[in-house]
């Protein structure tokens, strides 16, 4: 797992963390207990400070970045898929959905849902249990039940599957072509 000291700061990684091998850590990264981080993300702390609490998850190809502050992902919170988390507050539990955009200053409340795709502005706030939509987000609606769902077993689904991960995953050599 590619680790990197910026400026004598290196980031912490609990034991019971997974990052994958393909992941980077560069600079005052704190990644708590049973939290995860998979392929191809990028947390970058080279301003500030960021946070990822006990149980998160941060999906493949996401990025988290922090300006002068600090950047924290809550408790169980999941990142999906290609997402970027820019110098914002994520409350515990609270589902990024893939492809969104949380950026400077936003405040994504507990158990909420920011939806696929969105883009959260700067300086937003979305309340607990709610589902922010479009791009601005400006749509704030109840989470419904299958939302509901999503938020409240997502990062257990994603912790066992790390612990999967952190066992069953070895590097593989090329297959090369055979000469006829």
């Amino acid at each position: 797992m590619p680790l990197y000291s910026f400026e004598g700061v290196s980031p912490t990684v609990h034991p019971d963390a997974w990052i994958a091998p393909t992941a980077t850590l560069i600079g005052d990264v704190t990644v708590e207990e049973g939290a995860s981080v998979w392929y191809g993300a990028v947390i970058r702390a080279d301003f500030g400070r960021i946070v990822i609490r006990a149980g998160a998850n941060i999906q493949d190809n996401s990025v988290v970045h922090v300006n002068d502050g600090v950047c924290e992902i809550g408790r169980n919170v999941t990142v999906g898929h290609q997402c970027l988390v820019h110098d914002c507050t994520v409350g515990e539990q609270a589902l990024i959905g893939n492809g969104s955009t949380v950026l400077d200053k936003a405040e994504i409340g507990a158990r909420a849902l920011v939806a696929a795709g969105a883009t959260v502005t700067p300086n937003s706030v979305v309340p607990p249990e709610m589902i922010a939509m479009g791009s601005p987000a400006k749509k704030h609606v109840p989470l419904s039940d299958s939302a509901r769902v999503w938020v409240e077993h997502n990062a257990a689904i994603y912790q066992e599957l790390a612990r999967r991960h952190a066992r069953g995953i070895e590097p593989v050599e090329p297959i090369r072509p055979t000469e006829d």
